[in-house]
């Protein structure tokens, strides 16, 4: 299928791995000239070489705290009115909500509730004007199904899906799409973090826990960053321009729920 977004401009935060990669390379499979961004420089810059050998796109890279208004700049700097914006951003650690002081709380609000918001801002009147734009945020499973431990990447991240509810819905008639992707278990390496530190405090292989965490999911998998890319990629496109404000959830079926 022609997404009918070539030559499109997109920024994707946080695209030097993981799932911001993934989204990142499907965009650019698909034609559109994309920012790619991360905070080391040297890896970035790789990452970059390796996007553009494999899909023939055009990748900038721009090394930036996507959550510092220099950051933020240097992005739109980059690309001052793209079509495309992903947001993404690393959350919270896993900690004892007792554990979080103020400090530690408006950060996290910060990082994943805050920092998209300012992202959209800058891009949404271009978009209107142009009378197209795609807006993806990368939440959580945990948005729908909270995880203790978690708390405050559920808590930021569902704020944020409550404030562009509305949003989406006054932008609409615009062409403008807000949409969320949540994110299961994922083969990143957030995911392999997760489960190293679970392994060191049960004495047990790495091995053993993502076995145990496999067996959990219907799906009898982790979830891979191409087919996430993929589902950014056709919400970015000319055929997905009917559905906004909605929260899709790739986990496999982990979620055991019917709505």
């Amino acid at each position: 299928m022609d997404l009918g977004i070539a030559g499109r401009k997109a920024i994707v935060c946080a695209s030097s791995r993981g799932l911001g990669r993934g989204c990142a390379t499907a965009l650019a499979a698909e034609g559109v000239e994309v920012v790619i961004n991360g905070r080391d420089a040297s890896h970035l810059e790789k990452v970059a070489a390796e996007i553009r050998a494999l899909t023939g796109g055009t990748v900038i890279a721009v090394a930036a705290d996507v959550g510092t208004a220099e950051g933020q700049a240097a992005l739109f700097a980059a690309c001052p009115e793209p079509d495309i914006l992903v947001n993404n951003n690393g959350g919270p650690p896993f900690r004892d909500f007792r554990e979080l002081d103020r400090e530690k709380l408006l950060a996290g609000v910060v990082g994943n509730m805050v920092t998209p918001i300012e992202l959209i801002q800058r891009a949404i009147d271009p978009m209107i004007a142009k009378g197209f734009g795609r807006i993806i945020n990368i939440t959580s499973s945990s948005v729908k199904a909270p995880i203790a431990g978690l708390d405050l990447s559920s808590g930021a991240r569902a704020g944020l899906t409550a404030f562009l509810a509305g949003v989406a819905r006054s932008v609409a008639g615009k062409g403008v799409t807000i949409n969320n992707l949540l994110p299961g278990s994922f083969d990143t390496d957030r995911l392999r973090s997760g489960q190293q530190r679970s392994a060191e405090q049960r004495g047990v292989s790495i091995e053993t826990i993502a076995d145990e965490n496999r067996k959990k999911i219907p799906a009898q998998r982790f979830g891979q960053p191409d087919e996430f890319g993929a589902a950014c990629a056709y919400l970015c496109s000319v055929q997905a321009g009917y559905i906004t404000g909605q929260n899709l959830l790739i986990d496999g079926g982990a979620f055991p729920g019917a709505f």
